[in-house]
């Protein structure tokens, strides 16, 4: 690879990079110098539809919900253990199949743990 067409395309790319900063600078420059601030209660009041709210906001998802997608996040991030480890099994020996077995027996006590209390039920 040429050093020199390597250089000019940082250059290029530093260059993009600053125009995008000095753009977004200069909207935010622009919006608060045109945009006017008049602050009060009624601007602040919380609204749907131009009616004033009754009643509490109710939270649309359960903590459950979070509870449940947390798990799930968890839980897949081991994929992302398990592809490079597959990839290079040969290579490790036995040392990489113990750690691995180790780490899916790990996995496998917390999705027990939370199958007992009560975290995947979602009724």
């Amino acid at each position: 690879m040429d050093p020199q067409i390597f250089g000019e395309n940082w250059v290029v790319v530093g260059f993009m990079t600053l125009a995008a900063f000095a753009m977004g600078m200069a909207l935010l420059l622009v919006s608060w110098v045109i945009a006017p601030a008049r602050p009060n209660p009624t601007k602040a009041a919380p609204y749907e539809s131009g009616v004033p709210d009754i009643e509490p906001v109710k939270a649309r998802y359960t903590p459950r919900f979070y509870v449940v997608a947390m798990l799930f996040v968890i839980f897949d991030i081991e994929a992302v253990f398990i592809f490079p480890w597959a990839v290079i099994f040969d290579e490790l020996g036995l040392y990489g199949f113990v750690e691995m077995v180790s780490f899916i027996g790990l996995l496998f006590a917390g999705y027990i743990y939370a199958w007992k209390k009560g975290a995947l039920e979602w009724v």
